[in-house]
């Protein structure tokens, strides 16, 4: 009789939309578990290991330096460095790490003894951005690209350490380097645009134009899967680099999945562009809300959602493919510095200047836990690609470890 009263049927045809998931889960961090001392001044930058092993930081006192995590204790101190370390990048084989410094010098170390393997020199001022050619285009991984404050993007062999060739149309300092998975670079600039380079021969392909000022960060879509290349998300990969090569293009297709990649620009206008660079020159989105500079944006490693950090001490979650806004998510006292998705696109992590780290989840769109302890600004996080563990540090000069 209910159903006659709201003239309900019981054959009634139900469209389900439905949104595959990772089919792992990542835990909540919700402790720290060891703060490493060791730098002698802020630490810079944080990255785990594309396999999860491992942990680099740069930092101030310009060492980089790599973690054990099993044991959690620090591995090796790399010196070489004349200044600040300002950048670290691993290769997507986790054989190489490149580290960029206030000098413009680039160092090679190798991680497991932590010698260098020499240095790639040519930038006249700073290292803005390191980025490595993708694991399904070449392994073991041999090009990299760096962009600098002397308004020049190079490419490098790492073998022979020397420069293939310089890209240079920017007009101003180059504020962020990322090398896409179809063979093509890209780079933002504080000259308020964004160049789409071809990786092979550096030549320009097109300009991307719209922002009203500096231009802070890329984001491309498909950059977890470029950064974690061959590795799945227990850190196994083949021992043969033709398998490895098939074995990260498949990952790659899987999250491309037929559509072209896409790049995420934020800024200092306060807003964020969504491009599709490889097909047009016109944005697909103008993403507004936030009402100070955009400090960091990111994907989500499944290319769904975009996450944006700002200095209005919020952190906004945009629809990935259209662009569209979706949830705010405030809880910090100060800027929001970085933001690291984990790897099941379930959870992100964000540190921030009011020296706290904080779990969300995209799910609820709520605070799950928040992490005091940094004495000071966080300036780097990381979440493992494995899902193991978050790692932190800042002005206070420690790492922090955080896990289940």
């Amino acid at each position: 009789s209910h159903l006659q009263k709201q003239k309900v049927s019981v054959e009634q045809c139900l469209r389900i939309v439905y949104m595959p998931q990772a089919v792992f889960r990542v835990r909540p961090v919700a402790r720290c578990t060891a703060s490493m001392p060791g730098h002698s001044e802020s630490v810079l930058a944080v990255q785990f290991s594309p396999n999860g092993r491992y942990l680099a930081s740069g930092s101030g006192d310009t060492t980089l330096r790599f973690w054990d995590l099993s044991t959690q204790l620090p591995k090796h101190e790399c010196k070489g460095h004349r200044n600040w370390v300002l950048c670290v990048s691993w290769s997507p084989d986790a054989v190489v790490v490149a580290s960029g410094d206030m000098d413009g010098t680039i160092w090679l170390w190798d991680p497991v003894s932590g010698k260098p393997h020499g240095t790639c020199k040519g930038h006249s001022k700073w290292i803005t951005s390191l980025a490595w050619e993708p694991a399904h285009k070449a392994l073991p991984s041999r090009r990299f690209v760096s962009g600098s404050k002397d308004n020049t993007i190079r490419v490098w062999d790492a073998t022979t350490r020397r420069c293939l060739f310089t890209m240079s149309s920017h007009t101003m300092v180059v504020t962020c380097v990322r090398w896409g998975g179809e063979g093509l670079i890209y780079s933002s600039s504080r000259d308020c645009s964004i160049n789409v380079w071809d990786a092979q021969e550096g030549k320009l392909v097109r300009t991307l134009k719209g922002h009203g000022h500096w231009v802070n960060t890329l984001a491309l879509s498909t950059e977890y899967v470029l950064r974690t290349g061959a590795f799945d998300h227990t850190g196994r990969a083949p021992e043969d680099p033709q398998e490895a090569m098939k074995v990260a293009q498949q990952r790659y297709d899987a999250v491309i999945s037929g559509q072209p990649e896409r790049l995420v620009s934020g800024s200092d206008d306060h807003t964020m562009f969504l491009w599709a660079p490889a097909t047009s020159k016109t944005h697909l989105a103008r993403m507004t809300g936030h009402v100070q500079l955009i400090n960091q944006v990111t994907f989500s490693p499944d290319g769904r959602w975009v996450l944006s950090a700002s200095f209005d001490k919020s952190i906004k979650l945009w629809d990935g493919v259209k662009g569209t806004f979706v949830a705010t998510f405030r809880n910090h006292v100060g800027p929001v510095f970085q933001v690291a998705w984990s790897s099941d696109s379930r959870l992100f992590v964000s540190g921030s200047k009011d020296s706290t780290l904080k779990v969300w989840d995209v799910r609820t769109r709520k605070l799950m836990v928040d992490l005091p302890g940094h004495a000071d600004e966080v300036f780097a996080v990381d979440w493992s690609p494995d899902g193991s563990g978050v790692a932190s540090g800042g002005k206070d000069k420690v790492l922090k470890l955080w896990r289940h």
